[in-house]
C-alpha cells in the first residue's frame, strides 16, 4: 500500500494561550515575531497574526525552536489577524503610516 500526499504525517496545528492575572502570557506555536514595543506586541503564529496589546509589555523569553514565547506586563487584549488580508494589502507599518 502507497501512502497518497493528502495522508502525509504532518503536525497539527495547535496552540495554547495561558494569561496569568493579566501580567505574564505564555504562548506556543510561536512562528516568529514581527514587532513589538512596551505596548504592542505582533505574532506570527500557526492559527494566523496574533496581536497583544498593553501596558510595559516586554519579552521574557523567545524560542522559536520549541515554538515559545512569554509576555510580561500588563496585557489588554489579545487579538488574531486574518494572515492573508493582512498580507494582501501590500503595506507595512510604514507604509499606512505615509501612505
Amino acid at each position: 500500500m502507497a501512502i497518497s500526499d493528502d495522508k502525509k504525517m504532518t503536525k497539527p496545528k495547535t496552540q495554547n494561550l495561558i494569561l496569568e492575572n493579566r501580567e505574564k502570557l505564555s504562548i506556543s506555536g510561536v512562528l516568529d515575531v514581527e514587532s513589538f514595543n512596551d505596548e504592542c506586541v505582533v505574532v506570527d503564529t500557526e492559527l494566523g497574526v496574533l496581536i497583544i496589546n498593553g501596558e510595559d509589555l516586554h519579552i521574557n523569553k523567545l524560542n522559536l525552536d520549541n515554538s515559545e514565547l512569554i509576555i510580561e506586563g500588563l496585557v489588554s487584549s489579545c487579538e488574531y489577524s486574518d494572515k492573508e488580508s493582512s498580507k494582501s494589502k501590500g503595506l507595512g507599518f510604514l507604509g499606512r503610516m505615509f501612505k
